[in-house]
């Protein structure tokens, strides 16, 4: 069976309360809408109280071009994974060269070398490591990408799969887009990343990764993603995400279990990425969560925001230091419209 070995999480330096986000947005936005104030109250009802953000707020305040913000992407995202990827290293009691295969998660900007491989001039990582670079997956990647890591795992029993994950989503924030979708990703996200290892070692104490799986539905390609502008990517991000949860999300995981032979009543709880109050209101009721509710979840999104990918992962790292025990599906949400799942033994 795959084992989680290590787990860690990293944040950039830089810090705003959601209150001076809320602010700020109103200064900015209010000189292109004069209704600005019927759109204020998502800052509020995020269910957020600070996020990290990988440039000082002034930053934000100032235009910026695609070139700018890419640059900027790529120097912030390998110092994350470089903190990140230690940490986790230092927590298995490995060194870099033991590791055979690295897999990164990132949809928040473009990097050719790929990630891994200027993270490979970083860190002393054997040359003939293996290399799997995920683009695209967005919110859905924290989880698919431990999923993989595990596929990875299985094929090679014995080896140290390096999971990483980093989202620079507040590079996305236009001063131009003073549109719903861009407010509410004012409102919402922001930047981290985390590590974790992956072993397939039948000795091996340790989670266990079960089984994994996905749905993607049919003619959603436009409730979630990025569209590039001249000036960097421009957030897609629709209001029926939670309607969609509330109708169709069950049904999938329903579907996932039964290939596993389970129902949910053979589950003891769930980890899951929290996108928002509202999707994490609509994932309390549908998964029928008793009181108080998804509470790492809520946690995670009070103090750090959306980090796409990343987020889930800080949710596993808050149950794993609480003592999370018993059979667990970890879920996620994100672009093309895709559930992805993972059955995880604590």
């Amino acid at each position: 069976m795959a084992r989680l070995l290590a787990l860690t999480t990293a944040t950039p330096p830089h810090r705003v309360k959601q209150s001076e986000a809320k602010a700020i947005a109103r200064e900015l936005y209010g000189r292109q809408r004069p209704d600005i104030d019927r759109y204020l109250p998502v800052f509020d009802n995020a269910g957020i109280d600070s996020r990290a953000l990988a440039m000082p707020i002034e930053w934000y305040l100032e235009p910026h071009g695609w070139r700018d913000r890419n640059e900027i992407y790529a120097r912030s995202a390998i110092d994350l994974l470089a903190q990140t990827a230690v940490a986790a290293l230092d927590q298995a009691g490995l060194r870099a060269d033991e590791v055979d295969a690295l897999v990164v998660v990132s949809s928040t900007g473009v990097s050719t070398p790929s990630l891994d491989a200027v993270l490979m001039d970083r860190l002393p990582f054997r040359r003939d490591v293996l290399r799997l670079p995920i683009f695209g997956l967005g919110c859905a990647g924290g989880v698919s990408g431990l999923a993989r890591a595990a596929m990875m795992a299985r094929a090679m029993p014995g080896s140290n799969v390096l999971l990483l994950a980093v989202e620079l989503c507040s590079l996305a924030f236009r001063l131009d887009d003073a549109s719903k979708a861009g407010i509410v990703a004012a409102a919402l996200f922001a930047d981290g990343a985390a590590a974790a290892i992956v072993r397939h070692d039948e000795a091996e104490d340790g989670p266990g990764l079960v089984a994994w799986g996905e749905h993607c539905w049919p003619s959603t390609l436009d409730i979630m993603g990025w569209r590039v502008e001249d000036d960097g990517l421009g957030v897609i991000f629709a209001r029926s995400i939670p309607h969609l949860v509330r109708q169709r999300f069950v049904d999938a995981l329903d579907g996932f279990l039964a290939r596993q032979s389970l129902g949910r009543e053979g589950l003891d709880g769930y980890v899951c990425h929290p996108g928002g109050a509202k999707v994490l209101a609509a994932l309390e009721d549908e998964l029928q969560v008793a009181a108080p509710g998804l509470v790492a979840e809520r946690a995670v999104l009070a103090a750090h925001g959306n980090m796409s990918a990343v987020t889930v992962l800080f949710v596993l790292a808050r149950r794993l230091e609480q003592g999370i025990a018993g059979r667990h599906a970890l879920t996620s949400l994100g672009p093309g419209f895709t559930a992805a799942f993972v059955l995880a033994d604590f």
